[in-house]
Formats: C-alpha cells, sequence, structure tokens
C-alpha cells in the first residue's frame, strides 16, 4: 500500500480532533488527497456501533461487549474505510485505533492491555500505524475541558470516574513508552496553537514529501 496511515490518541479533552482539523486546512492549502476518519465510526456500521457503545443510558454494558463492540467497529471501518484510501495512495488521518482499546478496555476495565491488543490484532490482522500522535494532558485537566466547552457531548465513557482516567492516562503513558519509534507525545497542556505547530512540524519531519 503507497499510503501513510496517522493515528491520532489521547485522554478525554485533550484536544486532538481540534488539532486534526488545524492539519487539514494546511493540507487542504497543500492540495493533498487525504481521508479523515474517526473510531469508533468512519462508516454507516462502524457509525451505528459507535451510538451504542458512547450511548449513556446503556449503563449496565459489559466491558467485554464493549471491547469486542470497539474491536468490530473498526474491522468495518478498516475494510471498508481505511484500507481502500491507503491502497489509492491517500494519507489517513484516524482519530484513535487500537492504542484506545489497549488503554481504556485494557487498562481502564480491567480487561488485561495484552488480551485486548491480541483481539484487535485478530480484528485488523495486525495493521499497525506509520505512526502515532499521543496528545499528553493530566486527566482533570480534559475532564475540565469537557464540562466547560463539550456539555452537549459528554457521552457514556466521559462519566467514568477520576480513577478510570487516571489508569488510561497512565496506560498511554506505558505505550509511549514502549513504542518511542512509533509514537510521537505532544504536551496538550501547551496553547493549541503551540500544538497544532508542534503536530505539524513532526508531520513534515515524518513526511517530508507530504509538504513540498
Amino acid at each position: 500500500m503507497s499510503g501513510k496511515f496517522v493515528t491520532f490518541e489521547g485522554p478525554e479533552g485533550s484536544g486532538k480532533t481540534t488539532v486534526l482539523k488545524g492539519i487539514v486546512s494546511l493540507l487542504k492549502e497543500n492540495n493533498k488527497e487525504y481521508l479523515l476518519t474517526r473510531e469508533p465510526g468512519g462508516n454507516r456500521i462502524s457509525e451505528a456501533i459507535r451510538n451504542i457503545i458512547l450511548d449513556t443510558r446503556l449503563v449496565e454494558m459489559d466491558a467485554r461487549t464493549e471491547a469486542l463492540l470497539y474491536a468490530a467497529a473498526r474491522r468495518q471501518h478498516l475494510i471498508e474505510s481505511v484500507l481502500p484510501a491507503l491502497k489509492q495512495g491517500k494519507l489517513v488521518l484516524c482519530d484513535r485505533y487500537v492504542d484506545s482499546s489497549v488503554v481504556y478496555q485494557g487498562a481502564g476495565r480491567g480487561l488485561g492491555e495484552e488480551e485486548v491488543l491480541q483481539m484487535n490484532l485478530f480484528a485488523t490482522e495486525g495493521l499497525t500505524p506509520d505512526f502515532t500522535f499521543y496528545f499528553d494532558l493530566l486527566p482533570e485537566i480534559g475532564l475540565a475541558r469537557i464540562k466547560k466547552h463539550r456539555q452537549n457531548e459528554i457521552n457514556r465513557l466521559d462519566k467514568e470516574s477520576l480513577d478510570f482516567h487516571n489508569t488510561v492516562h497512565d496506560a498511554y503513558l506505558k505505550l509511549a513508552h514502549d513504542n518511542p519509534e512509533r509514537i510521537i507525545v505532544i504536551d496538550a497542556s501547551l496553547p493549541l496553537s503551540e500544538v497544532i505547530k508542534l503536530t505539524v512540524n513532526q508531520m513534515k519531519i515524518k513526511l517530508p514529501d507530504l509538504f513540498k
């Protein structure tokens, strides 16, 4: 496949979705082909699964059910959206991927990070991003941002305890430490303009042909 696969990770409220919008603006200015997508979601079936996963009314959902639903949505997203774009030589920018399941379900839900990873390796047939941006932010700051700016979009995971989000944050840091060749850590506590600038600079280093 001639395309490049770049994923964006971070705890709730880290601003990665806003940063993605800034990157997309730059790509448009340079007339570059890309696919901007998200997980769970990205196509009709995966978006339907997303609605189930994040429904605040479904408080009785079992942790393994949740993990399996994420993997199912990811599989459909990969086959229907990501792989075709990569085969066409496009840059794929994806808001969350396997790392999210490893930290949220594996660590946060206590299912085991390796167990959740193996489930997702089956779902994705081992497709790994070319590189990943991880936007690091303390959970209490991220949750405060959500409460202030995203009150109408609070989902089932946003409502979890601070202990849950601290566990997720620690698991993200461990992933970044264990995968320094793939995961680029960005300090998301900086002003948004600086976060976007740092991310774009790293993209130019990683994908120099893209911004010629």
